[in-house]
């Protein structure tokens, strides 16, 4: 199993970078995918999720209205529009896959597979 996400730079406040993630060894379609990000010095904290089928979606309050979550099941790959950073988005992105049902997005234990990370830097 492999999720692979890519995509990260650095970027002057008020860009946008665009995020993706290639999942491969799972039946990408039963899984919930979610992107989580960490800041050096901070926990790991949830950004976005979207549901199997990609007609749910769930976000953290800090990035309601910027970011946007999204996944092509017949490419097994999940993305994440990000809009309008802020130096506070800086952090490592990780994308990772949980399956049947959860009760808590936000509960890394939750999640099976995780990716490598993917390093964004917005520069005021």
């Amino acid at each position: 199993v492999q999720l692979q996400a890519s995509g990260g730079g650095l970027v002057q406040a008020g860009g946008s970078l665009s995020l993706s993630c290639a999942a491969s060894g799972i039946t990408f379609r039963d899984y919930i995918m979610t992107w989580f990000r960490q800041a050096p010095g901070k926990e790991r904290e949830f950004v976005a999720a979207v549901s199997w089928s990609g007609k749910n979606t769930y976000y953290a309050d800090s990035v309601k209205g910027r970011f946007t979550i999204s996944r092509d099941n017949t490419k097994n790959m999940l993305y994440l529009q990000m809009n309008s950073l802020s130096p506070e988005d800086t952090a490592a992105y990780y994308c990772a896959a949980a399956s049947g049902t959860i009760s808590n997005l936000r509960n890394l234990s939750a999640y099976t597979y995780w990716g490598q990370g993917t390093q964004v830097t917005v520069s005021s």
